[in-house]
């Protein structure tokens, strides 16, 4: 029990390991010893680390008493938390039971807290006895966790959802609660109120100041200070103000974003149901579930999840779908007036969405009937609610994990270690040397700050800050600057269809109807005064479900189109004729005027009154609404005057088509369906039923709509066109030339979703499509895939693409096209195939997002699994998608763009001011050029670090320095202003095929970096022995005079008026002049040679401050170097050296630059180990998977050997969608052969993976 270790959150996303401890007097007081003797160094330490902090005051406890609980992540970022256990006393452990002592007290109730002082005296007696019991309880990212006594862990409790069946609502949970139970259940589940709390800009403050960064620059600040080197430290304070204000300023702005965001309408007053006090009025932040709350008749603001026990609502729920479409919601079914409704089904609001209102929706207006209130059930409240769980998941997002930031901090790492030989040697040698101990620690610990650059995260920050403002001004707006850098890896995007790669609405193109089991030819126009009492037309007009709201109708884009398409009018009941009659008062449609003729007799015996033209319509009786499950809708309706009801059916085709009579559906069916979905349009059949007699009006209300959607005549088709977007098929186009897969991820219609991805190119036309339909096992039969074959569009078609196949060119990179496969293949899939693959076919589903390019029908939580499972392969995932249901896969994905300012595109990392896929290539443009804009000033900083290093290294053994102001114009005029202006590189003008490395820990970019170490070494080395060795050498003393021995003109002031100076620190010498020159221009030479621009950047050149600033620098360089001014080196603290020494400095530094640069463009990088990692890069990707064998290697360097020479040997690649790319090709059984099926048999691993056979 002492070493237990429990999960909690098992399953689910944030499932973690949970350890107990309780407080250890000696170990803190160890700790207190600790934080003395270390200056207060300790604290911090254990600050940063929530695992030692725990560990190093607490020891282990068992969790069932335990006083602290230590959290740990169970994904890969292995994250630590820790949270205090807190007790309370509460009169029952279970939440939803009500303990006895409020059923006999059912008008007193207890306080809001339920603790033992605020109970009545003669209660006290009574629970002295031990009836009140301790519970244990901790928070953790706004969810309360409690202690669960039957699995002997913590867990969060839930709400209604999942644990009470659909009767129960209606039967346990619709009369509402007393106040006493309501205080019990506050009790554990809190407030409910969405709280996101702003926090002060004093507390921001000191957690912004404790990063490690910011102790690093203050440590060194203070350390600066006391050497009397108080410029540099002035201008690092000022760097970090404005980085420290900046980050403050952007922290806050989201918190109040956020904050707006839940606080306009997260309290109000709402109408509650109690079974003591009937309807009262309370606090919506005093609701807990369970409680009944009254929705109003104009609405509100949903403050809780609800299910809907009586009455209709009608919904905007943009918040959480993204589309303003109003949605309506019914009564959760009740068993004791429907038969057929689910008993023991268990209720859930994702299952029973269209009964369920969710917390931050609108409730635009509700309908109800006799006089009966609108009542629902609170299920949820507070952060448990669907908009709760949005909010956590933007104050509490994943980390984010990219390679560069990773390696940052290895390279960093190594360079303390660097910094710790120094710091070693420089206290040897001057111990050795006998030097004061002040100045041996103050010049051990300045190697440090020397060799870690505190002026390295503002410079990292700086090509960051000027791509979000290139973005910003491109319309991009970035609320987690930090993802820039992860876009520029992006090698996948996925794509939402509807409002994204299409226009946002549909058109009608036309209808098919059909007479006597036949297909007429199409018609483009359905207002006709020839079709107005056609059945096909009265299907298109009254089966929807549309509402009028303060006048306008509202509802499905689909069914809008459809009833507009008609030119037919719709009345609905007003509010008091609805409240006088029964649930019947119907919606009623009705042609215009001008579409019925003047006078016409009946066109069918039954109707009487149509004679009477203007008096044509008709009554919709009942409504079973639209199914996704089902994937169709149906009315009754009865025509005025009719004795007859009628039954209209929508949906989809095939769906529609097995409800009808076979013989009234025609033969050619499926190939006119067919032609149809190929061009990427929209079909819906409908089909119509005249119902018999002993259907009354109250019958109807009670029958079940399979009764209904029986035995019905086929009446046509109606087709849709929803259209791409003009600049979709050219930046699709772009990403694939640019080596960067296209996935589409729709709710839509699996043919529709394919024909589109061909129109817009994102699948070529003479790729195959394999659709895979997975099925769950059922009565025995276990799971299966089937593989079909979808056709291509190679043979002529009436289809007219939005693009000509011959605009899109088949070649994906520059370089690549002789390296195309004959016959790329795809895959396609449902939603619900997905879910099945998922969880049974979990081996293949790496192959399947391999190849997968549309995803069909995917609910929004699917939409994040299939980030997820890309990501597993290792992608670099973008997903661009223009509502809050692509929220989920917007967050999780390493860029998200979202295409809408709706406020629940609060949680995507960037937003699109146009809502064009156009912001995705220049996302990525930008991102690029940030990543490797990145690499250069960390490799510039290193370098700077690695050269002051050398040089300081090299005057310290000489028990010399260098003086203040030669610091001061080495940080300041030269890496400052270099740092600045090198990011200032703007984005290369198109994409690409190469990607830029992912990390610093990269072969082409370690050798950079070494190589120019070694180079910059070399010639320090050089001067530094070099000018030892010249005849007019001595230790330099105030009395030197090697210009007047040489015989050069001398110029140098230094040497006048320094006779009776004492230089403690040995500055003036002919080292220190040496180096310090010598060094000037190595760090201008590292910067021009790391400026890379094309293919990501823009040149150099064309950087006009960075050439300017460099020019500038290397020219005062020169000039004081060749042209001593005697003011200048008394300032820097030079000495004079001979005129001949001076051009021989100059051959050193030109001889250095031509080396460094060749080194860096010429030899390595640009030509071999660049084309090594990008070929590399190219040779797993699935874009090129057939064109790379063992056997092509030898060609690859043909004529090229320096590879061979350095070692570098082609090795597999790194990406595990690599791997998997190169498996593939020599598996015979991959692809699966058409009109097969692979069937899953039981898990033979307890990993869950199964073993696969492929029938015939």
């Amino acid at each position: 029990m002492e070493n237990e270790e429990k999960v909690i959150n098992k399953g689910e996303e944030e499932e973690m390991e949970i350890y107990g401890y309780n407080l250890c007097k000696w170990k803190l007081a160890l700790v207190a010893g600790g934080v003395l003797c270390t200056g207060g160094f300790l604290l911090l330490l254990l600050y940063w680390m929530p695992e030692w902090r725990v560990k190093a005051m607490c020891r282990r406890a068992p969790l069932r008493g335990c006083e602290v609980v230590l959290l740990r992540t169970t994904d890969e970022f292995h994250s630590w938390f820790c949270a205090k256990v807190r007790i309370v006393l509460s009169l029952g452990s279970d939440p939803l039971q009500t303990p006895a002592f409020l059923r006999e007290k059912v008008t007193n109730g207890v306080s809001d807290h339920l603790c033992i002082d605020a109970l009545e005296d003669n209660d006290q007696n009574r629970f002295s006895q031990g009836q009140l019991q301790e519970i244990r309880h901790f928070t953790h990212h706004s969810v309360k966790y409690f202690w669960n006594e039957g699995v002997q862990t913590f867990s969060s409790i839930k709400g209604l959802e999942g644990s009470v069946s659909c009767s129960s609502v209606h039967s346990e949970h619709s009369a509402g609660l007393t106040k006493g139970v309501r205080d019990y259940r506050r009790l554990f589940y809190g407030v409910n109120e969405i709280a996101v709390k702003v926090p002060s800009v004093s507390k921001l403050l000191i957690k912004e100041v404790l990063n490690p960064f910011y102790i690093f620059q203050l440590f060194s600040v203070i350390l600066w200070s006391t050497d009397e080197y108080y410029y540099y430290a002035l201008a690092i304070v000022v760097m970090s103000l404005v980085s420290i204000a900046s980050s403050l300023y952007t922290i806050r702005k989201q918190y109040m974003m956020l904050h707006d965001m839940v606080a306009a309408h997260s309290i109000m007053r709402v109408s509650v149901s109690t079974t003591d006090r009937g309807i009262e009025e309370i606090l919506s932040t005093d609701l807990v579930p369970g409680d009944v709350i009254v929705v109003p008749l104009n609405g509100m603001i949903m403050p809780c999840d609800a299910v809907l026990l009586s009455g209709t609502c009608i919904v905007n729920e943009s918040m959480l779908t993204g589309e303003s479409v109003p949605v309506t919601k019914t009564n959760l079914p009740n068993l004791s007036e429907d038969p057929k409704a689910p008993e023991a089904e268990a209720y859930s609001p994702e299952g029973h969405r269209r009964h369920t209102l969710f917390c931050g929706t609108t409730v635009i207006q509700t309908r109800f009937y006799t006089a009966e209130l609108v009542k629902a059930v609170v299920v949820r409240t507070g952060f448990s609610t669907s908009k709760g769980q949005l909010v956590r998941s933007i104050l509490y997002p994943k980390p984010t994990d990219f390679k560069l930031y990773r390696d940052a901090y290895m390279f960093l790492l190594f360079l303390v270690g660097v910094a710790g030989v120094g710091f070693l040697y420089t206290i040897v040698n001057s111990i050795l040397h006998k030097v004061p101990a002040g100045i041996i620690i103050i010049e051990s610990l300045d190697i440090i700050t020397i060799t870690v650059p505190p002026a390295l995260p503002a410079a990292m920050t700086a090509g960051i800050v000027y791509a979000q403002r290139r973005l910003k001004k491109a319309g991009i707006f970035c609320i987690s600057p930090q993802r820039i850098n992860v876009c520029g890896q992006l090698n996948l995007v996925c794509f939402d269809k509807t409002g994204t790669l299409t226009e946002d609405g549909l058109d009608l193109w036309g209808i098919q109807r059909v007479e006597n089991a036949r297909f007429l030819l199409p018609e483009e126009n359905a207002f006709s005064k020839r079709l107005v009492k056609s059945p096909f037309i009265a299907c298109m007009a009254a089966c929807h479900s549309l509402t009028k709201i303060e006048g306008v109708i509202s509802g499905d884009p689909l069914d809008l189109k459809m009833f507009e398409a008609t030119g037919w009018i719709l009345e609905e009941a007003t509010e008091e004729e609805t409240a006088l009659h029964n649930r019947i008062m119907p919606t009623v449609v009705r042609p215009p005027k001008q579409l019925l003729p003047e006078s016409a007799p009946a066109a069918n015996e039954d109707l009487e009154l149509f004679e009477l033209p203007a008096t044509y319509e008709i009554g919709i009786v009942r409504q079973f609404p639209f199914s996704s499950a089902l994937q169709r809708m149906c009315v009754v309706a009865r025509a005025l005057g009719q004795k007859r009801m009628d039954a209209y059916a929508k949906g989809a085709p095939e769906v529609v088509a097995g409800l009808c009579k076979p013989e009234t559906v025609p033969i050619d069916f499926e190939r006119v369906l067919e032609e149809y979905t190929k061009q990427g349009l929209r079909v819906i059949a409908v089909a119509h039923r005249r119902l018999e007699s002993r259907l009354t009006w109250h019958r109807v209300q009670n029958v079940g709509r399979e009764a209904i959607e029986a035995n019905m005549d086929f009446l046509g088709l109606i087709v849709m066109q929803n259209k791409l977007k003009q600049e979709t098929p050219a930046v699709l186009e772009d990403l694939h030339k640019a080596n960067i897969r296209t996935v589409m991820v729709t709710g839509d219609n699996m043919l529709t979703a394919i024909s589109v991805a061909r129109d817009c190119g994102m699948i070529q036309p003479p790729d195959k499509v394999i659709i895979a339909e997975a099925l769950a096992p059922k009565d025995g039969v276990p799971a299966r895939i089937n593989w079909h074959y979808a056709d291509m569009l190679s043979k002529g078609t009436d289809s007219s693409p939005a693009i000509q196949p011959e605009e899109i060119p088949i070649k994906l990179a520059p370089d690549s096209l002789e390296e195309l496969p004959v016959t790329k293949h795809h895959f396609a899939m449902s939603g619900k195939s997905f879910a099945v693959i998922q969880e049974h076919f979990q081996d293949l589903v790496p192959k399947l997002v391999l190849h997968g390019t549309v995803f069909a029908r995917m609910a929004p939580d699917q939409k994040t699994q299939l980030v997820e499972a890309l990501q597993n392969v290792d992608y670099y995932v973008g997903m661009c998608g223009d509502g809050a249901n692509d929220c989920g896969a917007l967050k999780r994905a390493h860029g998200g763009i979202s295409l809408s300012e709706l406020e629940a595109s609060v949680a995507s990392p960037f937003t699109s001011r146009t809502p064009s896929i156009a912001c995705v290539p220049n996302l990525i443009r930008e991102g690029r050029a940030a990543l490797i804009t990145s690499f250069c000033v960390f490799k510039f900083m290193a370098l700077y670090s690695i050269i002051q290093y050398v040089t300081v290294t090299l005057l310290y053994s000489m028990l010399s320095n260098l003086g203040d102001l030669q610091f001061l114009f080495i940080d300041l005029a030269i890496i400052l202003v270099v740092v600045f202006t090198m990011s200032l590189n703007p984005a290369w003008k198109e994409l690409v095929a190469q990607r830029p490395p992912a990390g610093l820990i990269s072969r082409p970019l370690l050798c950079s970096v070494v190589a120019q170490i070694l180079v910059c070494l070399s010639f320090q080395i050089l001067g530094f022995l070099w000018v030892r060795q010249q005849p007019w050498y001595e230790p330099w003393s105030p009395r030197s005079d090697a210009c007047s021995r040489s015989g050069a003109p001398q110029a140098n002031a230094s040497v006048h008026g320094n006779e009776t100076l004492h230089d403690e620190h040995n500055i003036q010498n002919y080292e220190n002049t040496t180096l310090f020159f010598i060094s000037s221009f190595q760090y201008l030479t590292v910067a021009i040679a790391f400026s890379k621009g094309k293919p990501f950047r823009q040149p150099c050149y064309k950087n006009y401050l960075f050439v300017l600033s460099v020019l500038v620098l290397y020219a005062f360089t020169l000039f004081i170097m060749l042209h001593p001014i005697g003011s200048v080196d008394w300032a820097l603290e030079l000495v004079c050296v001979p005129f001949q020494w001076r051009v021989t400095l100059l051959v050193i530094v030109a001889l250095n630059a031509v080396v460094s640069i060749l080194v860096e463009n010429a030899l390595l990088f640009d030509t071999v180990l660049w084309k090594v990692l990008f070929s590399r890069d190219k040779q797993g990707d699935f874009r090129l998977p057939s064109s790379h064998t063992p056997q092509d290697a030898p060609d690859r360097w043909q004529g090229c050997s320096l590879p061979a020479l350095l070692g570098f040997r082609k090795q597999p690649p790194k990406a595990k969608y690599m791997h998997l790319a190169q498996e593939l090709l020599v598996d015979p059984e991959w692809p699966p052969k058409p009109s097969t099926t692979t069937e899953a048999k039981a898990p033979a691993h307890e990993n869950g993976s199964c073993r696969i056979v492929t029938i015939t």
